[in-house]
């Protein structure tokens, strides 16, 4: 999830995505509208009477609802800090922490499988939440607060304790969705467990929609869409990390000896009629021995057809080649051919010589045949540690 960066805390970046500047306003406009009920909701919870007369004149309503807003984020930054130190103390790497449209992210560069470890991070973000919700009752009830700041350190003592409450609920990846992905972890593997959670996340996305739905509130029919496909999308993640658990680039490449080539002064003409006649839409260009380049159809089409016998592959190809090592993890190169927007990556060797090439193809391949075939029938493993030819032809 990109964002503005806005400092850095801990030496975890914070940034704001660009839908925190758009929701920003809409909350602030929707508690500024609502102050006199919000006020009587804090009374009737903490037992503190705050006239709900000195909250609404003028545009002071406008005032307290910025303020609330922008004290909801801050407390949903601690929240994702609750999770981020201490996954820290794991020797877990974060990304970044972004505030967006639903609250807030804590990006990490790889979940922890050690179901003790996710216990102790998804909990942390609630404790946060909790402590937060605490210490601003505390405060509320135990000094004498002008109205208008009374109302604010209300507000956030009450959401705090909502938004703990909230994520602990088992919309994985949801906080209390991780929770209950870890205790199913303690005697399951850790792909079955991610599965079992993911389907209940589903259900609990399901549920959370029809809620919205019916009581008109979009916003919430948005944050189910969203548990939804982030369950999904962690649940597949998962299972291909299993999948390709202690399987190499080498494993699912073509060799170079089996790739296609072609040469920087071939002209795009040339390369459309291999493309169509070879049934390629991507070569790595070669020049005396060395590669020099990447082309793919995509590159080739932004030449218009009474130009493609004048220009040349070395007019169009990319020069600046993502490449990964044969030995380096499948999964590290689909991550990359994801982060890079590229589908297919050059494998080289410590003297940047071309080794191979693996594609998007090649990996969804070999997925497919490890997931229906199952690992032993591949040879992985075994003495050749290689798949059954699984790989395409680079393309």
């Amino acid at each position: 999830m990109r964002g503005i960066r806005i400092g850095r805390v801990a030496g975890i970046p914070v940034q704001l995505n660009w839908t925190f500047l758009l929701v920003l306003p809409l909350f602030a406009y929707l508690i500024g509208s609502q102050v006199g009920e919000f006020s009587g909701v804090v009374a009737d919870v903490f037992g503190v009477a705050i006239p709900a007369d000195a909250l609404t004149a003028g545009t002071l309503p406008w005032v307290l609802g910025t303020a609330a807003a922008l004290g909801l984020f801050v407390s949903v930054l601690f929240h994702e800090f609750g999770h981020s130190l201490t996954a820290m103390r794991y020797g877990h790497r974060i990304e970044a922490i972004t505030l967006w449209l639903f609250g807030g992210v804590a990006q990490f560069e790889e979940m922890p499988e050690d179901w003790r470890q996710e216990f102790a991070i998804a909990v942390m973000g609630p404790v946060v939440s909790v402590a937060l919700g605490v210490v601003a009752y505390g405060v509320l009830v135990g000094v004498r607060l002008p109205a208008t700041v009374a109302f604010v350190v209300g507000y956030l003592a009450l959401m705090n304790l909502v938004l703990a409450a909230f994520n602990m609920l088992p919309g994985f990846p949801m906080d209390g969705g991780r929770v209950l992905r870890a205790l199913l972890a303690r005697k399951r593997p850790h792909a079955r467990a991610t599965r079992i959670a993911a389907e209940v996340g589903k259900v609990f996305a399901f549920l959370l929609g029809l809620v919205g739905l019916f009581g008109g509130n979009w916003l919430t029919v948005g944050l189910a869409f969203f548990v939804y496909i982030a369950a999904s999308s962690e649940a597949q993640q998962t299972v291909m990390r299993a999948a390709f658990q202690d399987v190499t680039v080498a494993d699912v490449m073509t060799p170079r000896e089996r790739l296609h080539t072609v040469a920087p002064r071939d002209s795009v003409s040339t390369l459309m009629e291999r493309m169509f006649r070879e049934r390629h839409t991507g070569y790595p260009v070669m020049n005396r021995g060395r590669l020099v380049g990447m082309v793919t159809l995509e590159d080739a089409q932004g030449v218009s057809d009474v130009e493609r016998d004048a220009y040349t592959v070395s007019d169009v190809m990319a020069s600046d080649v993502v490449s990964v090592a044969a030995d380096d993890d499948a999964l590290v190169a689909l991550e990359t051919m994801q982060k890079r927007d590229v589908g297919r990556l050059a494998v080289v060797d410590a003297d940047d010589e071309l080794v191979g090439l693996v594609s998007r193809t090649d990996l969804m391949t070999a997925f497919d045949v490890i997931k229906r075939g199952g690992r032993e029938s591949l040879g992985l493993g075994g003495d050749s540690g290689r798949l059954p030819d699984v790989g395409g032809r680079g393309v």
